[in-house]
């Protein structure tokens, strides 16, 4: 069974360790973060399956945070905040919360609401599937067509890391941040060397590459054609 990882966002240290006590009750496992460029260094770093953001943080605000994530990432987000208003609720929807919830907070419904949040993000996306091509993340198996392709840790990482942000351009070093850490020694250079491996494998003609494609000056992406 999957532990899902929880990006908990709020500069009142005091409010992360409550509900990093109820999720980590629930067997989630928790990441904490206090203000917003933190926040966003922990998305890249420890690609948390959901974030819980508040919105009032100090330097770059949540709704800062939650847009600039969603250039980057699909992770779900869910809003948190004091300013209860149908204006604040509005602005948080559109651009890109998942969900938005008004402090304070009952811990029982936030954690429902992560419950239901998680439920419709992952049931959905547990396999991935794109032209021949699919990934199965609990299982970490993917096959192209009917052959099961035969892939290191990092490289079916990175693949399943593609796939999931699909039309995303990544540049090399995001992808080492993202897929490798950002304690990793390891070079750029790693990263153009599993693209090809990947490519190899997956792609009929890797000099004309129909999956992972190439943005000259920029880095990589994963087709959402």
């Amino acid at each position: 069974m999957k532990t899902y990882k929880i990006l908990v966002v709020d500069d009142e240290v005091d409010i992360v360790d409550f509900i990093d006590g109820y999720l980590t009750g629930e067997g989630y496992e928790v990441i904490k973060a206090y203000d917003g460029v933190e926040a966003l260094d922990k998305m890249r770093q420890d690609l948390p399956d959901l974030v819980v953001l508040d919105v009032m943080l100090p330097g770059l605000d949540g709704f800062e945070v939650c847009k600039q994530m969603r250039t980057e990432s699909t992770v779900p987000i869910l809003m948190v905040t004091a300013k209860d208003t149908d204006v604040d609720k509005i602005v948080g929807l559109e651009i890109g919360a998942d969900d938005y919830m008004p402090k304070p907070f009952n811990p029982r419904e936030l954690v429902a609401r992560i419950k239901a949040i998680l439920r419709r993000t992952y049931r959905q996306t547990v396999t991935l599937k794109h032209k021949d091509l699919s990934i199965d993340a609990e299982r970490r198996m993917a096959t192209i067509g009917h052959r099961q392709l035969e892939l290191t840790m990092k490289e079916f990482d990175l693949l399943l890391f593609l796939m999931r942000n699909p039309g995303h351009v990544y540049s090399r070093d995001h992808l080492l941040d993202y897929v490798w850490g950002q304690d990793s020694f390891v070079g750029a250079r790693t990263v153009d060397v599993h693209i090809r491996r990947l490519r190899e494998q997956i792609e009929t003609d890797a000099s004309q590459p129909q999956y992972i494609k190439t943005v000259w000056g920029v880095g990589y992406k994963f087709t959402d054609e």
